[in-house]
């Protein structure tokens, strides 16, 4: 038995509790959580936005170590330091024939598997494959990265989500060059992240934009040269700050139709606007045909930070290692199981950075 925080049903309440966990069992392994990050679609998940079988163990952010492995299993041994991959790809759909790995079309199919169960018996399914928001957790090995040298193990949980969504999005999908000016839109967890890369990327001016005032300290820390209290002469604020262009490229991490409204309006003529946030399908962002020729931008999606976990990740260790990359710093709170519903509704406040649940 092990202490997890449980999703019973969807709009609920998450209860911590104990729950029944399994010996790993052919290609499974166990891992002992040393830290998971509270991410914005942890909340999604649990408010219905995206779909997940219920009842469920959230959490998909999240590191530790190798306690036990099942038969088959041959990249992990007992006692190695792992972060989790909650999106593994196949290998063989067609976005992983085409090398898109973070569209597999399989990532997600052992969501819909039974993992663990109650105290009274009642099937569990493991939020997004990896289940994190637990003292343990049993995941299949492809859901396993092994941890690079000289990486903390708990901010390593943030190499999970925040980090590889951030640093994606600005690497892999914006594809910032050096000199070239970025907007980034919502300095939670994933913004943080963003707004670092875009400094390791060599933007010469980083606008950080969000409702909140208070984060701007944390913002600049990050990396942000600028920072912008959301309103509703935001775009205007930002082409002032650019000699009256806009930005090269917008990344916007908030997910709502008039923040990405705002983001695609706040770029310049043929640049770059970057959807990393995850709205509902109530959220319609419109534009005219007129302004989509004139403009000549570009809107692109991006999941994962259409990154490739086993191949980013060792390149993501090396900026941490020489300083670039600054975990710790994204990590506002350090909270237990039972402190994941106030970060939600941190969150939903705009309140803060990542949330980091410390076993």
């Amino acid at each position: 038995m092990v202490r997890a925080a449980v999703l019973p049903a969807v709009g609920a309440p998450l209860e911590v509790t104990d729950i029944d966990l399994p010996d790993p069992g052919p290609g499974q392994v166990r891992v002992r959580l040393a830290a998971a990050g509270v991410c914005h679609s942890d909340l999604s998940l649990s408010n219905g936005t995206m779909r997940v079988p219920v009842p469920a163990v959230l959490g998909h952010e999240g590191a530790g170590t190798v306690v036990a492995v099942g038969q088959g299993v041959t990249g992990v041994l007992p006692g190695d330091d792992v972060v989790l991959n909650w999106a593994p790809s196949c290998g063989s759909c067609h976005a992983c024939s085409l090398g898109e790995v973070w569209l597999c079309a399989n990532a997600l199919n052992g969501a819909a598997d039974v993992y663990a169960r109650t105290a009274d018996g009642t099937d569990l399914h493991p939020g997004l494959n990896v289940a994190a928001f637990a003292e343990e957790t049993v995941v299949s090995e492809s859901c396993l990265l092994p941890l690079p040298d000289g990486i903390p193990l708990t901010d390593a949980a943030l190499l999970g989500c925040a980090v590889l969504t951030g640093y994606g999005a600005v690497h892999h999908a914006a594809r910032v060059r050096k000199g070239e000016t970025v907007a980034v839109f919502g300095v939670g967890g994933v913004g943080l992240a963003a707004l670092q890369a875009a400094r390791i990327a060599g933007a010469s001016t980083i606008v950080a934009v969000d409702v909140s005032p208070e984060k701007e300290e944390l913002a600049r820390a990050a990396g942000a040269t600028e920072y912008v209290v959301a309103s509703e002469n935001t775009a205007r604020e930002i082409r002032g700050l650019t000699a009256k262009q806009g930005v090269d490229v917008a990344v916007e991490c908030v997910g709502r139709a008039s923040t990405i409204r705002t983001a695609w309006d706040s770029t310049r003529r043929g640049g770059r606007t970057t959807v990393v946030g995850i709205g509902g399908k109530d959220q319609q962002v419109t534009f005219n045909a007129l302004e989509i020729f004139h403009w000549g931008r570009t809107l692109a999606g991006c999941v994962y930070g259409n990154s490739n976990p086993a191949e980013d990740l060792p390149v993501l260790a090396g900026h941490v290692r020489a300083g670039r990359l600054d975990l710790g710093s994204l990590v506002t709170e350090r909270i237990a199981l039972d402190g994941i519903p106030a970060a939600f509704d941190n969150m939903l406040a705009g309140k803060g950075g990542r949330a980091l649940v410390v076993f």
